[in-house]
């Protein structure tokens, strides 16, 4: 007679096993129409899993994460059978959850076509509607073996055939269509309403480019029909701000075949750079670190000491030179504790701050390249900080809020903080991942950060935090990191004069908080639509003639703008100042001068700010003051 305890720790006993639908039911109709799956003692199970002993259970709705995962992960199986019924030669291969969504993997004799798209996602409702019930069976290995070839899906039998023999596999039907799948899923077809295919890729057959390619479906589903149309309401505003599409509009970069996973920066990209750059070298002076710049090759057996070879030789570009082998620097620590290293360090000199823009490279696959979100030669605003253990929750503090303050500068305001403890490969004993861990955890209380714990997602030398933004529609970015490290220093030999006059290994935190700035300043183009606030803006103010009667006064004013440190251009082409007004207004530029015969007779200006705002006629001394102010605030 088993025992189920509910969530509340309320407690309900039944005469015989059970089903977790049937407890719902117990429940409540409500519940039990929304049931999804189970949690049986904290194991995901289909609302048909029978319960035969006491447990703890939790019901699974679409309200739960695990639910919408669920709904998404029965959607790429409908999807799969939709496939099947309209193109019963195409072979399945495998479908997971994706962030947002899902994917496929079919193998057929031709491309998908977008009409072929629209096809599937219909029949995808059709056999929605018919709200079939979801069928779970288990079969021992080689007899899934023999089903899946004798169905002539191959690909599904070579998966099957990489578990080890002995072992039983768990297969799904609804209606015609049975897949391989560990589960749970939905009860019934009828439970996926919400769906949208989004477009179709290539793929190779277990990602190896050996390996034939597949055709790759991506789809979308959510739990109600107002978060699909929220969801694609939000693609639609990301594409409007995709920073590749800007770059090219704005004159910012461009990303050339010749060099890929590299920036080529334009002027007005560059300015924008230097803008970022400077911000993030003032907060380096103002907060205690030296600046530093170290090499970018060094000797492979450096890598090799650090722990970095073993973990990222794959990503390392190499080259070799009189018989000894170099490596690109992926990172900069281990370049920096060469730097520590050299003259007698003391504990009075700790805590002590290096910062670098140091260049780093990384051999990221084709594929995963994206603009300037992700590239092969990046720059970050890479720190580390040289401490002892009594430093570490002082400094992470201060860290903290020196960060919250940068990411207000630039426009972020919404920050999530996760801590990343340690993983299962990982270098230094237990009581120090502890002693890490510990202080991480605590500086973000006393900052008064609400946090989440990601176990297992540390770096090999250590925990950390990491800091996500939130952008203005709704997506994060992972930019900012703290990271306590009690092995490197001890690795390469890093030792201070402690105040018993013994040597001591210090304490390494390693920190940046845009990251890599070519990502950063991707994410701000997208952040602002690509109109960066006036401090950061590449061109600030153009000031525009009516006639060429106005060209000087025009020309004036630029130079009177540029003395005062503002980013100025004269627009003195031969075109109606309406044109010119509207070309400007699409390039973001801030504030468009207009410059006629009363204001040149006048020595005034007419101020446009962005978004065909008309602030009026004023005094050139009271646009100078506004737009001083405008970049001192950073507004």
């Amino acid at each position: 007679m088993p025992q189920i305890t509910l969530p509340d720790g309320s407690r309900r006993e039944f005469e015989a096993p059970v089903t977790v639908a049937e407890v719902a039911a117990s429940i409540g109709t409500g519940l039990a129409k929304a049931a999804l799956a189970g949690k049986v003692d904290g194991k995901l199970v289909d609302t048909s899993h029978r319960i035969d002993a006491d447990a703890q259970l939790a019901i699974v709705t679409d309200k739960d994460a695990e639910g919408l995962e669920i709904i998404r992960h029965s959607t790429a199986h409908l999807l799969a059978y939709a496939v099947k019924e309209l193109f019963p030669e195409a072979q399945v291969t495998i479908g997971p959850v994706i962030e947002n969504g899902f994917y496929y993997d079919f193998a057929y004799k031709r491309p998908f076509t977008p009409d072929d798209l629209l096809a599937i996602e219909k029949r995808m409702g059709e056999l929605a509607a018919k709200n079939e019930p979801v069928v779970r069976r288990v079969l021992p290995r080689d007899e899934a073996i023999e089903h899946f070839k004798a169905e002539g899906e191959h690909y599904k039998a070579e998966i099957i055939g990489s578990i080890p023999a002995g072992e039983d596999v768990s297969l799904y039907r609804e209606g015609g269509f049975e897949d391989l799948c560990r589960g749970p899923h939905v009860p019934s077809t009828g439970r996926l309403k919400h769906f949208k295919l989004m477009k179709v890729a290539g793929a190779y057959w277990r990602g190896d480019q050996a390996n034939e390619q597949l055709q790759r479906i991506y789809g979308t589903a959510w739990a109600s029909k107002e978060a699909l149309q929220q969801y694609l309401t939000m693609l639609e505003e990301a594409e409007k701000r995709d920073h590749r599409r800007l770059g090219r509009e704005l004159d910012l970069f461009h990303i050339d075949e010749h060099s890929p996973g590299m920036v080529f920066w334009h002027p007005k990209g560059w300015t924008v750079w230097q803008q970022v750059e400077q911000y993030m070298r003032a907060v380096y002076r103002d907060n205690g670190y030296q600046e530093v710049k170290g090499p970018q090759i060094i000797d492979v057996d450096l890598w090799k000491k650090s722990g970095h070879w073993d973990k990222y030789r794959d990503a390392m570009f190499v080259t070799e030179s009189e018989k000894r082998d170099y490596a690109i620097k992926p990172m900069n620590c281990p370049g920096h504790i060469l730097i520590f290293k050299q003259g007698i360090k003391s504990y009075r000199d700790l805590p002590l701050r290096y910062g670098e823009f140091g260049n780093c490279h990384r051999n990221e696959p084709t594929g995963g390249l994206h603009g300037i979100m992700r590239v092969r030669g990046f720059t970050q605003d890479d720190g580390h900080i040289f401490c002892t253990e009594d430093h570490i929750l002082p400094e992470c503090l201060a860290y903290t809020a020196l960060l919250q303050k940068v990411y207000r500068d630039f426009g972020f305001t919404d920050i999530i903080y996760k801590v990343a403890t340690r993983p299962a490969a990982r270098i230094g004993s237990d009581e120090i991942w502890d002693k890490a861990e510990h202080a991480l955890i605590e500086s973000l209380k006393q900052s008064g950060c609400s946090y989440e714990i990601a176990p297992g997602d540390g770096a090999f030398y250590g925990p950390k935090i990491e800091y996500t933004l939130k952008d203005a529609i709704g997506r994060q970015w992972q930019c900012g990191t703290m990271q306590v490290d009690f092995s490197m220093a001890e690795r390469l030999d890093a030792v201070y004069v402690a105040e018993d006059s013994g040597r001591r290994h210090p304490v390494m935190l390693h920190r940046a908080i845009v990251g890599s700035l070519e990502r950063f300043i991707g994410i701000l183009i997208e952040q602002h639509a690509g109109a960066l606030p006036a401090w950061l803006a590449p061109v600030q103010v153009v000031v525009a003639s009516i006639t060429d009667a106005q060209a000087e006064y025009a020309q004036t004013v630029v130079k009177t703008l540029q003395k005062q440190g503002v980013r100025a251009q004269a627009d003195l082409r031969n075109e109606k100042i309406s044109r010119k007004i509207r070309e400007l207004s699409m390039q973001k530029v801030p504030f468009i001068l207009v410059a006629g015969d009363t204001e040149k007779a006048n020595g005034t200006v007419a101020v446009r700010a962005r978004g065909n705002q008309d602030l009026g006629v004023m005094p050139l001394a009271d646009f100078q003051e506004k737009i001083g102010s405008d970049i001192a605030s950073k507004v």
